[in-house]
């Protein structure tokens, strides 16, 4: 990939200001409200290298944006990927060991493994169990239309409609290498009613992203009623009244590399609709990996194409 030429819109915000924070974890502030309510939580940088959530949660901080009641949590994630965050290779900082987001099982938090993101995720994992609503702010390889992940359970799908955008919600089960902070604990429990959702707010450095990302996050706090629509004006920028008709793709499968080398038979870029089922998309060590049914839809097709790591999404519009 060192011949892949980025074009960097955005620039990455000093969140050295948020180091403190005042929950006893850095770079994590809570803010109370006198009036009772929810825990809501709004994440950036579970990835060092997705910054457009940084630049949203620094937009609430300078606009002194509080709740009007519960409590509201603001908090970057693995703030030891994004020091090293460079914009002449953007890509190199999606972590420091591992993926921060395929930690979130009590199993792995709970094991003797070590690791920089495994240190983080056991750190912030006290206060993530006490949200009962919580955002996780991201970005994506390739330029295509936002997509939010909300999970399998219809509660998560009600709150992806009552946020009102963007379009596309996408309801998937994640990855076989390891379970999303939007999935741990009882924001994957039926019996729960706590909820999670995970924004993919466009392609990462793209400006649209920044905008992708705030507006999603105020609209999702108004939702929840932790502001209105007076109280974050001051940020400008957002039609509130835009409400596009929005789609449900479900998510049958996700394609795991499982040999040593796995090539796709053409540059898919997400959200490409295959008509004929049985269509080849790639090569896994030589075997063919086709579609499944027809209108088959090819979501977020990973660059990153190692063995046990998910190659692509496959999925189909169910509304």
């Amino acid at each position: 990939m060192s011949d892949i030429a980025f074009t960097v819109e955005l620039t990455a915000p000093d969140i050295e200001p948020y180091r403190e924070g005042n929950t006893g974890i850095e770079y994590v502030t809570t803010f109370e409200a006198a009036e009772p309510g929810p825990h809501v939580m709004v994440t950036a940088l579970t990835h060092g290298n997705e910054i457009c959530g940084a630049i949203t949660l620094d937009k609430l901080f300078r606009a002194n944006i509080r709740p009007r009641r519960g409590k509201l949590t603001l908090a970057f994630d693995n703030v030891a990927a994004y020091s090293e965050f460079d914009p002449r290779y953007p890509i190199a900082s999606r972590y420091v060991d591992e993926d921060f987001n395929r930690l979130w099982s009590p199993a792995t938090l709970d094991g003797a493994r070590k690791s920089t993101e495994l240190k983080r995720a056991r750190g912030l994992r006290p206060l993530v169990e006490t949200a009962d609503f919580l955002l996780d702010l991201h970005s994506m390889q390739y330029a295509t239309a936002p997509l939010m992940l909300a999970g399998l359970l219809p509660r998560s799908r009600e709150l992806a409609r009552r946020v009102g955008i963007p379009e596309l919600i996408m309801c998937d089960a994640g990855h076989a290498a390891g379970p999303r902070m939007r999935d741990y604990g009882a924001f994957g429990d039926p019996a729960s009613t706590k909820t999670a959702l995970l924004i993919e707010c466009g392609q990462h450095w793209e400006k649209r992203a920044e905008e992708v990302s705030t507006d999603v996050t105020l609209r999702f706090l108004m939702a929840l009623d932790v502001v209105t629509r007076d109280d974050v004006a001051a940020l400008g920028g957002v039609d509130f009244d835009a409400h596009p008709q929005q789609r449900v793709i479900e998510v049958t499968e996700a394609v795991t590399i499982s040999g040593n080398h796995f090539d796709f038979v053409e540059d898919y870029r997400g959200l490409e609709v295959l008509a004929k089922k049985g269509t080849l998309i790639g090569r896994d060590d030589g075997r063919d990996v086709r579609t499944p049914y027809d209108n088959c839809i090819l979501i977020m097709p990973s660059r990153r194409l190692v063995r046990g790591q998910t190659a692509v999404r496959l999925g189909r519009f169910v509304d």
